[in-house]
């Protein structure tokens, strides 16, 4: 589902139009990114929990170049969905 698509599902269902569900939608968006990029984690009860995971330093290898590169240790955006959201999805 992109973006289009998930603004136009919601216009249907709750009857506002279109451009107001698309900047809800792109509001949601910014405050968890911005949540996220202060360390803060996101929680929606019973949906999930936006999250940043830590990546431990590394050792990587370039094949074509036959060398090896240290990626450092680094933050991750990451998604946890709930137990009954979870549960729904198997």
């Amino acid at each position: 589902m992109t973006k289009a698509e998930l603004v136009s599902r919601i216009s249907e269902q709750t009857g506002i139009d279109k451009s107001t569900a698309l900047e809800v939608v792109e509001n949601f968006m910014e405050q968890v990114r911005n949540s996220l990029i202060e360390g803060e984690s996101v929680y929606l009860r019973g949906f999930g929990t936006f999250l940043l995971k830590q990546r431990a330093e590394k050792t990587a290898r370039n094949i074509s170049a036959n060398t090896t590169l240290i990626v450092p240790a680094h933050k991750i955006p990451a998604f946890k969905p709930s137990k009954s959201f979870s549960a729904q999805v198997k």
